[in-house]
């Protein structure tokens, strides 16, 4: 298509051709190779994830009885997860309700049984991380993780044996070995009492330099993507990845139909490999999520139809994931849900705050002659869903994260107005482990003023160019701390856009496709911004 690069005559196009709705802005750009990205990527240690194994087999286990035939054989059971031959010795993958399970399966281990790596780790293993838990209605058994570096004909225990609790533990293990490893986990007591083994992972033991100033990325941290707050009505498709379909409404008036996303993205994440596109997954996030797992990161989604919680102690309860990614929600969150929320950050968590255009009311076009970003025509867009977070909680109703968002819609090609100072969790987001943003551009969004006396914290990160750099007003992007937790806040939602994702709606490539090379720095921003909000830079 046509490729426009003068923001004014952009702007005019896209308004004649009626593109009032998205914010994906009307039309892809083309996507840069390798050789035009000029973000810079920082030289760090990275503990790099070589394997993990979550035990998520799809709708049908591959092991479903303890040892199939013949029963009892003390050679077990060999079984292909993830494209990787383990064998299991009295132990099956299950997903009863007593199962104890980080996703939709576990392993389950009874008497003296075992999980074996019938195959090599070959860039050696630093540490491995292994949920554990009792089966429930059984009681604690003992269990021992082993290492071999000669194909399994000699054993070594790493560590101490570890006993089951009630729910799922995660224990770490150093083992520090270079070249070819494999594992075994051994149920060392108990005799029927049952164990359930997740989520197992292997970080390499390959090396790496130092230096950059990224410093020593954290693998393993969880990352959940909101999808349960209409984030795929309209022409938006702020999902990592949809497999299905459902009717949302849309701002005209009656439904269309949408993609929908599931908890578990699929193909499975196992599967992605330093070379792996973001089209593994279909989602206009899903370069995104597919960058954080290269990183070493795990990624879920929270389906439409599932409320936000926090200590409920639900499978997708936010108590087990490092950073919520909420990117343009289009319905408000209950009075729980903003509970749920505010605890959630309190308490150290990390909260990934994106919103789009708006005007000073929903009825009626914007400034720019576009109709505000609420998709669902409900009466509230995501600047105001997250207005009414800040200022309606039951909590602190007072900005407790030090900004509010002002009902504007603006356009910036780019902003270069970023911060300079010495702020260290500031230069983790603008110069962290991803490389370095210098340069954000928005596509009708919105900003936010700072009230640095609610939150002495809050630090813009980008203003308009036209705006005081440090101050107050005008900002495109900031953070903030609140309790123990964290909090990123960006106006606009097309810097995250993949460019792909429903065919339906119109998709614009923010991510890394804009024009000309080098033109802005929005996949490092984001990065950057997710990793300090895991606490893994």
């Amino acid at each position: 298509m046509l490729k426009l690069t003068n923001l004014r005559v952009w702007v005019l196009a896209a308004a004649a051709t009626g593109m009032l709705a998205s914010c994906q802005k009307n039309g892809q750009m083309p996507a840069l190779t390798d050789a035009d990205q000029t973000t810079s990527t920082k030289t760090i240690k990275t503990l790099a994830v070589s394997l993990t194994q979550g035990f998520e087999v799809g709708s049908t286990s591959p092991k479903t009885a303890y040892d199939v035939s013949p029963t009892g054989s003390s050679s077990g059971d060999n079984v292909t997860l993830s494209g990787s031959s383990w064998n299991m010795y009295d132990a099956l993958i299950g997903n009863l309700a007593a199962d104890q399970k980080a996703g939709s399966w576990s392993a389950r281990v009874r008497n003296t049984g075992k999980i074996t790596m019938l195959f090599d780790v070959t860039t050696g293993i630093s540490t491995v991380t292994i949920k554990s838990a009792t089966y429930n209605g059984d009681t604690p058994s003992t269990w021992g993780l082993f290492y071999s570096t000669n194909g399994g004909s000699l054993w070594t225990q790493s560590g101490s044996a570890i006993t089951t609790t009630a729910t799922l533990a995660t224990s770490t293990f150093t083992i520090t070995q270079t070249g070819n490893v494999r594992l075994e986990i051994r149920k060392l007591t108990g005799g029927s009492n049952r164990i359930n083994i997740d989520d197992i992972t292997i970080n390499d033991n390959a090396g790496g330099g130092t230096g950059g100033g990224g410093g020593t990325v954290l693998t393993g941290k969880k990352f959940l993507f909101d999808a349960s707050h209409l984030e795929n009505a309209g022409s938006a498709d702020w999902q990592i990845d949809a497999d299905g379909t459902e009717q949302v409404a849309i701002y005209t008036g009656g439904t269309t139909t949408e993609t929908k996303a599931q908890r578990i993205p699929t193909p499975s994440y196992t599967g992605i490999t330093s070379t792996t596109t973001e089209t593994y997954w279909k989602g206009a996030l899903s370069a995104w999520a597919v960058e954080l797992v290269k990183r070493g990161e795990l990624v879920e989604s929270l389906p439409v139809g599932t409320a936000i919680t926090y200590g409920g102690g639900g499978a997708q309860d936010l108590s087990n994931y490092d950073v919520f990614v909420v990117c343009e929600p289009n319905r408000l969150f209950t009075a729980a849900e903003k509970t749920a929320l505010m605890n959630f950050v309190a308490n150290g968590g990390g909260l990934f705050m994106i919103a789009d255009h708006t005007a000073a009311t929903t009825a009626g076009t914007d400034a720019n002659g576009y109709n505000p970003s609420d998709r669902d025509g409900d009466g509230y867009d995501s600047p105001r869903v997250w207005n009414d977070l800040m200022t309606n909680n039951g909590i602190n109703n007072n900005n407790p994260f030090g900004f509010n968002i002002n009902y504007v819609d603006i356009n910036e090609s780019p902003s270069t107005n970023v911060y300079t100072g010495s702020n260290a969790d500031a230069q983790k987001v603008l110069n962290g482990a991803a490389g370095t943003a210098s340069k954000m551009a928005f596509y009708d969004g919105s900003t936010a003023t700072l009230f640095p006396g609610n939150n002495s914290s809050v630090q813009g990160l980008f203003w308009r160019n036209s705006a005081t750099n440090g101050g107050n007003a005008n900002a495109m992007a900031l953070l903030a701390t609140y309790g123990s937790g964290r909090v990123v806040w960006i106006g606009d939602s097309s810097d995250a856009d993949d460019g792909t994702g429903d065919t339906g709606d119109s998709l614009f490539n923010g991510w890394s496709g804009d024009a000309p090379s080098g033109y802005t720095s929005h996949s490092s921003f984001h990065l950057n911004a997710s990793l300090w909000l895991a606490k893994a830079q």
